[in-house]
């Protein structure tokens, strides 16, 4: 605490790291085949969500946004196995909510990508 009775920020980024560290392992230790447990995304607390990062950054990696660390991780499973999947098939498996939910994800990437970059 500082001499304003404020807990100092460094403790707790301290607090957040292992909590994730924690929280991500008990996520891969649950879904052991899970492209999350596999890579071991990087992770990164901005505002009130949890990032999951592979890549060197958000335009060229692949990127897991939620309010929780398991959600973030599971975001981030599904974007990575979209990835995977041939052109056609992601056009056939894409409804019309699905497209909305594509459109919100990259537009939720670009918005913190433009706060992050900001920083």
């Amino acid at each position: 605490m500082d001499k304003y009775g404020y807990p100092r920020r460094r403790r707790r980024a301290v607090d957040y790291a292992a909590t994730a560290v924690e929280q991500m392992n008990e996520y891969c230790a649950t879904h052991p085949g899970s492209p999350s447990a596999v890579r071991r995304p990087q992770l990164f607390f901005r505002g009130d969500l949890w990032v999951a990062l592979l890549g060197p950054s958000f335009d060229e990696g692949i990127v897991g946004i939620g309010p929780t660390v398991a959600a973030a991780l599971r975001a981030f499973d599904a974007q990575y196995l979209a990835g995977l999947r041939p052109p056609n098939e992601r056009d056939r498996s894409v409804t019309r909510r699905g497209r909305a939910v594509q459109t919100t994800a990259s537009l939720l990437a670009v918005l913190l990508w433009s706060i992050l970059s900001g920083l």
